[in-house]
């Protein structure tokens, strides 16, 4: 995750923006959650923001719009090419989730699809299967930009908070290190010191002992 976060920070804003929407946008058209869910993608892009490589105000807004635009040719994809979509290769190891997701169309309807959006399986899928079951578009657009708008603005902010979180954990950590430091060095300097008076106050009345005892008759 390091690594994928580190190659996206050294990539330019407008940069940034782009990559995390297109995958945003592959998940939904493409099914391309299956290799890295969206979901992922935003978090990273929001730990970004927090380290300021990009704004968290327009990362969220590209998020959004790839969510619905992504969605939005899913459902064509669904309605043009109907059930033969779900009988290609990478699909047939997941016909039992297909089939959950197809009860969960026949239960929710148009519910479905704000409700899939914020479940990786479901999210590349459900778009495909409502434009297969015939939904109307227009519905299928309000859920959909609903779902979007929910999803996108809170994985952004998610990412966005935990990266501040984290830097000041950071940041605490390194100030709480510090002081300790800090404070052993001088309680080291303290017992030192108070070591090398004793030493001396000891060293000292030993040689008031022993003037004494030449001066005694």
């Amino acid at each position: 995750m390091h690594m994928i976060t580190d190659w996206l920070a050294g990539l330019s804003g407008p940069v940034i923006y782009a990559v995390v929407a297109a995958l945003v946008f592959c998940e939904d058209a493409l099914f391309f959650g299956f290799v890295l869910p969206g979901e992922t993608a935003v978090v990273l892009g929001g730990v970004l923001a927090s380290q300021h490589h990009v704004s968290v105000y327009w990362l969220a807004l590209a998020v959004v719009l790839a969510a619905i635009a992504g969605d939005s040719v899913g459902y064509e994809v669904g309605h043009h090419f109907g059930p033969r979509i779900l009988t290609t290769r990478p699909l047939r190891r997941h016909q039992g989730r297909i089939a959950d997701a197809q009860e969960l169309i026949r239960r929710r309807g148009p519910a479905a699809v704000f409700l899939g959006r914020f479940i990786a399986f479901f999210r590349a899928m459900m778009p495909a299967l409502a434009g297969g079951s015939h939904m109307r578009y227009r519905t299928f657009l309000l859920f959909n930009a609903l779902g979007g708008l929910v999803w996108g603005v809170g994985f952004t902010l998610l990412g966005y908070f935990a990266g501040s979180a984290y830097t000041q954990v950071e940041h605490t950590v390194g100030r709480a290190l510090a002081l300790v430091l800090a404070a052993v060095v001088i309680a080291v300097l303290a017992a030192w010191h108070l070591r090398r008076r004793r030493a001396h106050q000891e060293s000292g009345t030993s040689g008031q002992s022993a003037g004494g005892l030449r001066d005694a008759p």
